[in-house]
């Protein structure tokens, strides 16, 4: 649906008052800034990666139970955000809010959390698929196996690769393929209900899918430690939503259209992941095979299907995934964009460039080579293990870098209470709950996110190693110390917050 005049006018007047002038094109619609958000969360990636560490820590439990629990929360936070972009519509999104609400520190160490966990978005979604497509692969050639580490991280630096050709070449079309990505999805996880609900010839029970507990994962406290571990399944899958808000300076009628992308992807995201996740439980007959093989979703298929339905429903996946993280460099590239344009990154002057499409397509490069380091340990794990302790470290880093970010703007508000100019689009007088709700949950998920997920990881464990450590807390430290540190030493005589280009 096209954009009319009157609304672009509007929308580069409202900028102007935000103290931009219009670099983008507005060639999003209200449809393909929710297509975004929705794209990134992709639960044809995140339920398929990650299943595995809800399987092994918690079980069904974790997973029946578990997730729509943390996707309501996830929507409250949502909620908050979306109130928080329709008073401020800008590609800088959480850390120009922080900005505005607070102090340029509050600005800076937003926008360096809030770029890291992008990038490691990046990291995660495209290691995911290189494994799954590794995988799936495997299936008709044996030279293809998940084990070898390093054939995955060349699949891994190839997707890297595609997607930064696809958003520097692609940039007239892009919002085109989120569009598309939605469909597929739909379609795709309709397809694979359907699958798991009529080809099995055995079923579980539901009282089996609900009650059911597991833990493979070598701790015994499985209440207070194990089971709010597999929450990190439901908390990775449903992210990466403020990218509504980073592609607001391309949306037409971003004060409204960007504030509807972000809860309604969380919102859809939530009930068709709950669907497709009761879906793999239902045909998880073969439990044995499955805590053989750490939880890999994969086995599900292989074991209660045949093998063609299986290859299918991999395939589903595998597109779903590559498109998530072509998703994922689109929102990267534009932070990263942004915080350049306001001289907060190291290369600002290289980084803050667009081409002649008005694309970011350097901010893209940059976002893509931050996510091949993050994910340089991936290339060691622990022997026996399918996937290494380094993927969901990323994941960590990911789920810790992005909610910390939204958390920060959405305590800002609440501080500021009544005093908030709220835009179109708001939560009325429902911020006094739900912005301390957001703020608690991001606090105690990130603690625990932080922790070892096997004993192995634990410093002082008799079967102690490092390829065991779950290395986001000494990421997120480099990064928060880092950024702090350079603060003190310079940038806080230099950096005053978003700088205006008018």
């Amino acid at each position: 649906m096209a954009v009319s005049k009157a609304q672009l006018d509007a929308d580069a007047k409202r900028l102007a008052e935000l103290g931009y002038k219009q670099q983008f094109e507005r060639r999003w619609s209200g449809f393909s800034n929710f297509a975004i958000s929705f794209s990134i969360i992709s639960i044809l990636s995140g339920c398929f990666t990650t299943f595995s560490q809800a399987w092994n820590n918690g079980g069904p439990v974790a997973i029946s139970i578990g997730w729509p629990i943390i996707a309501t929360l996830i929507l409250i936070i949502g909620f908050c955000m979306s109130e928080l972009v329709s008073a401020m519509p800008t590609a800088g999104g959480i850390y120009y809010w922080s900005f505005k609400l607070g102090k340029p520190v509050h600005g800076w160490l937003t926008g360096w959390l809030n770029l890291v966990g992008l990038i490691a978005v990046i990291a995660g979604v495209d290691y995911g698929f290189a494994t799954f497509f590794t995988f799936t692969m495997s299936l008709f050639n044996p030279a293809f196996s998940i084990e070898n580490l390093g054939l995955v991280f060349i699949v891994f630096l190839i997707t890297v690769v595609l997607h930064v050709i696809m958003n520097v070449w692609g940039a007239k079309i892009i919002h085109w393929l989120q569009n598309i990505n939605v469909y597929w999805h739909v379609f795709g996880v309709a397809a694979i209900v359907l699958i798991l609900l009529f080809i099995p010839e055995q079923h579980q029970s539901l009282s089996w899918m609900f009650t059911t507990q597991i833990n493979n994962s070598g701790w015994t406290s499985y209440w207070f430690y194990v089971l709010p571990l597999g929450f990190l399944l439901t908390q990775y899958t449903i992210t990466g939503f403020d990218a509504s808000a980073h592609v607001s300076e391309e949306t037409g009628g971003a004060s409204s259209a960007a504030a509807k992308g972000i809860w309604q992807s969380i919102f859809y995201s939530g009930i068709g992941g709950w669907i497709l996740l009761l879906s793999f439980l239902y045909a998880a007959t073969n439990v044995e095979e499955i805590n053989k093989n750490f939880g890999f979703s994969p086995i599900i298929f292989l074991t209660s299907l045949p093998e063609g339905w299986a290859v299918a429903i991999l395939v589903i996946s595998c597109v779903g995934q590559f498109f998530c993280g072509m998703s994922c460099v689109t929102a990267a590239s534009r932070m990263l964009f942004a915080f350049s344009r306001d001289g907060a990154v190291p290369g600002s002057k290289w980084l803050k460039k667009v081409d002649s499409n008005k694309n970011p397509s350097n901010a893209a490069v940059g976002a893509a080579l931050g996510a091949v380091v993050l994910t340089l340990p991936a290339l060691y794990a622990p022997p026996g293990t399918v996937v290494p302790v380094a993927f969901f470290a990323v994941t960590s880093v990911t789920v810790i870098g992005l909610f910390v970010s939204f958390a920060i703007p959405i305590y800002l508000r609440w501080r500021m209470g009544d005093k908030f100019k709220q835009g179109p689009w708001n939560l009325g007088n429902k911020w006094k709950w739900m912005a301390p709700v957001a703020v608690l949950e991001i606090a105690i998920i990130s603690v625990y996110f932080m922790l070892p997920t096997t004993p192995a990881g634990m410093p002082g464990n008799e079967n102690f190693s490092w390829l065991a450590v779950q290395y986001s807390p000494i990421a997120m430290l480099i990064v928060i110390g880092g950024a702090m540190i350079w603060w003190q030493l310079s940038a806080k005589n230099w950096f005053k917050g978003p700088k205006s280009d008018l």
